[in-house]
């Protein structure tokens, strides 16, 4: 097993995040779990083929799931951490989602009702009334808080208890926040998702993903789901996520540093009809964002003044920020979402920005160029 004898109960996450998944103290070896590039492993230990663990897993698993405070299950997307979910769910499941979520997950929820594979409603996830009174009678609560790209904020623990009471169970997409920011679990989701592609690895170089479960039982079964479908993530990829997770409560407090700063300033630029950032004392979900979260994050939208093709143009006049897709990395990046087909309700003048841990006033001058040029 890679994972180090256990520390005091009351560590700081800035801690677990560097202490957790060690390999275990011997004289001459490694204070890091390097990768195992092998498929194939001695019997008598926890793994013998590499489709059913390796070592390599196991520490980033120990890590993320003292983290969440629950037992973490890594898959090779983010995507892949998602079917699991509906795996271990079982056909013919009634879902309520969140309308504002990350579109992959909303395009594949649809093609699973368009299947008869599950019956999907969606809705305003920061409605919590509006979200209850559609909840009777479904199998899973799925939220996205905050929400992607509007950044919509749900009540988690007021949802979670609602949909408890009904027999239905909760999961939350912790992407947007990391478990540095927000712990659904203790708030009362059932399973955790995170893309690690993002915040936790840190450094837009890995695909992978991960669900965390409270309990050892749901946790297994996802691992036999894993085991049986094959989305297994790689071990350098594996390697590297654990490497980025050890940053990453610093890179969270540098980069939403900037986005705090950011968005006050965007809030007076002449060029901007709204900014959509928790961290806003005007964000409608500002209180409850306060609650439950240590942090607004470093993710923020705002609308331009103008229609999408005032929007693209920021977009092409960015010389620091960078163009492009996905989020959660050192640098800073924007697009406008709209674009994308799967992105339906999403205003046309919209952009989405993952703000870095670059300096500053460089974001800035780039950003308020490219909004004034």
């Amino acid at each position: 097993m890679s994972e180090k004898r256990p520390g005091p109960p009351d560590l700081h996450p800035d801690t677990i995040a560097v202490s957790a998944g060690r390999p275990p103290e011997a004289p001459g070896a490694p204070i890091n779990q390097p990768p195992v590039l092998s498929s194939v492993l001695h019997r008598g230990s926890d793994f013998d083929y590499g489709r059913a663990g390796n070592p390599t897993w196991t520490a980033l698993e120990t890590a993320l799931g003292a983290l969440e405070g629950g037992h973490a299950v890594a898959f090779s997307s983010g995507m892949a951490a998602s079917a699991a979910v509906i795996g271990i769910m079982g056909p013919g499941i009634k879902i309520l989602a969140a309308e504002d979520a990350y579109y992959g997950n909303r395009n594949y929820l649809k093609h699973l009702d368009e299947g008869g594979t599950a019956k999907v409603t969606s809705v305003d996830i920061s409605d919590t009334d509006a979200t209850l009174g559609l909840a009777d009678g479904i199998d899973l609560l799925w939220l996205e808080s905050p929400s992607n790209p509007k950044l919509r904020i749900a009540d988690i623990e007021t949802l979670a208890a609602g949909a408890h009471e009904r027999g239905a169970k909760v999961l939350v997409d912790g992407t947007f926040t990391s478990p540095i920011l927000q712990q659904a679990l203790s708030l009362g989701a059932d399973l955790v998702l995170h893309s690690i592609s993002k915040y936790i690895s840190g450094h837009s170089d890995v695909v992978m993903g991960a669900v965390i479960a409270p309990d050892t039982g749901t946790a297994d079964r996802l691992r036999q789901q894993r085991e049986m479908t094959g989305g297994i993530p790689g071990p350098m990829e594996t390697f590297l996520a654990l490497r980025g997770l050890r940053t990453l409560p610093l890179r969270i407090e540098r980069a939403q540093a900037n986005a705090i700063e950011l968005a006050r300033r965007l809030v007076d630029h002449p060029r901007v009809e709204r900014v959509l950032y928790p961290g806003l004392e005007t964000h409608p979900g500002y209180e409850i964002a306060r609650k439950q979260m240590s942090g607004p994050g470093a993710m923020l939208s705002f609308l331009v003044d103008g229609d999408g093709d005032a929007a693209e143009a920021v977009c092409a006049r960015v010389r620091v920020i960078e163009h492009v897709t996905s989020l959660g990395g050192v640098e800073t990046t924007i697009e406008r979402r709209a674009r994308y087909a799967g992105e339906t309700g999403t205003p046309e003048n919209l952009l989405r920005m993952s703000v870095g841990i670059e300096n500053l006033e460089d974001l800035w001058t780039d950003l308020n160029q490219a909004l004034t040029e």
